[in-house]
């Protein structure tokens, strides 16, 4: 048995997190969201793999917390373990930026409130390549991805034969833009002056992003319980009624204001709408959930898709 080189553990684990570049927006994203950004501008060329570019005008990263900016498991979001009971940002791992740097090229440009001009650097392997150099910047963070998978040859290869990753990034920040209306996302391929997600309210989100034929068979829903005993959760969202016709379903969840998935919960409302839908249709659902942060386990999955509830059949059931 030998011990594996530090840069090869690196990079299993950057292929984890990063699977495709849709996650490498998503954890971009995040980190802007915890910057408490109220503009978020993606711009994205060949699906990801030339070009992914966030920028947003969130507070900025400090000029001594660059050298340490992409390294593994640097992170401004927790300090002790016991912080991750009670996590409420979206990033916790210090994984996402490190992980990018082992597989592409990551150029960072940043600045913080009250300084005259703003820094950029570039990173490769969670190092640092040169000093950081000044540079004139507008308020926040631009974080730009080149050349993704550079040196991951059959990853690259699986996904420059499908065209399908620019539609999964606009689906992403879509569903973003629709739970977090105080803040304005715009996505556009590299070169185009049109954006292809732009959006003002929640139901001007919907619209706007999944069309007038959804918006229009929305109706708004509300759930909650505080039983300790069974379980404790505030619900509210907007979900189609009986005349929306859909081949497959959408579901759009937030826990926490966390972008996630839950089977369990998916699977329930199928099996409730499944009563009253024609046989082939299925619904839109848009849900907004918030628990105690203690209540859910954040850290269950790679790429935080998932997440795991305290009494999850009884909070499932009362929905």
């Amino acid at each position: 048995i030998r011990r594996l080189d530090e840069s090869v553990v690196n990079r299993i684990a950057a292929g984890e997190v990063i699977q495709r570049p849709v996650s490498a927006v998503k954890e971009l994203i995040e980190n802007s969201l915890d910057a408490g950004s109220t503009s978020i501008n993606v711009v994205v060329k060949d699906g990801g793999l030339k070009l992914i570019q966030v920028s947003d005008d969130g507070h900025g990263i400090r000029y001594e917390d660059l050298p340490i900016l992409c390294e593994r498991h640097t992170t401004s979001k927790l300090s002790t373990y016991e912080d991750l009971q009670t996590i409420k940002s979206m990033g916790f791992r210090g994984e996402a930026l490190a992980s990018m740097t082992y597989v592409g090229h990551v150029t960072v440009t940043t600045i913080t409130k009250g300084q005259l001009h703003g820094y950029r650097v570039s990173y490769k392997d969670g190092v640092m390549e040169q000093e950081p150099r000044p540079c004139a910047a507008v308020k926040g963070t631009q974080i730009m991805i080149e050349n993704l998978f550079y040196n991951l040859s059959a990853r690259r290869k699986t996904l420059q034969n499908s065209n399908d990753d620019y539609s999964k990034i606009v689906d992403l920040i879509s569903r973003f833009a629709v739970h977090h209306i105080n803040v304005s996302f715009s996505c556009r391929k590299h070169g185009m002056n049109r954006a292809d997600v732009h959006t003002v309210s929640r139901l001007d989100a919907i619209r706007s992003v999944y069309g007038i034929s959804v918006a229009r068979d929305l109706m708004e829903i509300s759930a909650s319980d505080d039983d300790p005993s069974r379980s404790v959760f505030k619900m509210e969202g907007f979900i189609s009624n009986a005349n929306h016709v859909a081949k497959k379903t959408t579901m759009v969840l937030f826990i926490n204001d966390r972008l996630v998935e839950c089977t369990a919960l998916k699977r329930t409302i199928e099996i409730a709408y499944a009563a009253t839908l024609p046989k082939a249709s299925k619904p839109f659902i848009y849900m907004s959930i918030i628990l105690p942060p203690e209540h859910v386990d954040v850290n269950v999955h790679p790429t935080k898709r998932e997440v795991s509830l305290l009494n999850q059949e009884n909070l499932v059931e009362s929905i």
